[in-house]
């Protein structure tokens, strides 16, 4: 096995965990191994620390790969919680304001998905990584300051209802998504709840696909350290 002329290995990222850390621990898994050799390491396609799911990481000249793999389609499985938001749409944040739900029905539901389909503009939300004048905008608005993003043109596939509780004071809707590179799911968990008339955060948000990539044939952490020690590990690079 060698990782200096590139490996492509998938994990089931963490709760919690920043995509940068999953990263990190893999490179330094990865630096032990090879009897502290640096090791070029990249992922192709962040996911947010309160998200799980698949991660594809690559190492050394495989890192020539990301912008491909990560150009894959995406597979997400999305709790939202209705009637309330947060400022970032997912539970990094309190709730900040709270709608009626009483009206949405799942034909309502079912009317309005569809609104979501094929190529749509979607507004980042300001807690994330994209760039404001070279400024990450989570950054800008984790100083209270105000962040205006632009909308990017994205494909939504596929929209599927899982479950809907929408009896009581939490009603919440479980969405299986497939969609292009780009798209925010907690900006379009916003963009539902304003389209159901009411608002919308993500309480729970797994990606369970990228491009042929399926959760099951990804590694855990603790698999992927067993799986290590037992590789013989190459720490010669070819010259061609």
């Amino acid at each position: 096995m060698n990782f200096l002329t590139g490996q492509v290995l998938s994990f089931d990222k963490p709760l919690g965990m920043t995509s940068f850390q999953l990263v990190a621990r893999v490179r330094k898994q990865l630096t032990q191994a090879m009897g502290g050799l640096k090791i070029k390491v990249g992922h192709a396609g962040t996911l947010d620390p309160l998200a799980t799911g698949v991660m594809i990481i690559c190492t050394g000249r495989a890192t020539k790969q990301i912008d491909r793999l990560q150009a894959g389609v995406k597979e997400y499985v999305a709790t939202l919680g209705l009637g309330a938001t947060t400022p970032s749409f997912d539970l990094e944040h309190p709730i900040d304001a709270t709608y009626p739900t009483a009206h949405i029905t799942r034909t309502l539901i079912d009317q309005t998905l569809p609104r979501f389909l094929g190529e749509i503009w979607q507004v980042p939300p300001a807690f994330s990584a994209c760039k404001v004048e070279g400024v990450r905008a989570y950054d800008l608005a984790r100083q209270g300051e105000e962040v205006k993003l632009k909308a990017k043109l994205l494909r939504i596939d596929e929209i599927e209802v899982l479950d809907a509780h929408l009896a009581g004071p939490t009603p919440t809707l479980t969405l299986r998504i497939v969609c292009s590179k780009g798209t925010y799911i907690r900006a379009l968990a916003r963009d539902i709840g304003e389209a159901l008339g009411s608002g919308a955060h993500l309480t729970a948000l797994r990606r369970t696909q990228v491009g042929e990539v399926r959760v099951d044939d990804c590694f855990t952490l603790d698999g992927f350290e067993e799986w290590l020690s037992a590789q013989t590990i190459e720490t010669d690079l070819p010259q061609n």
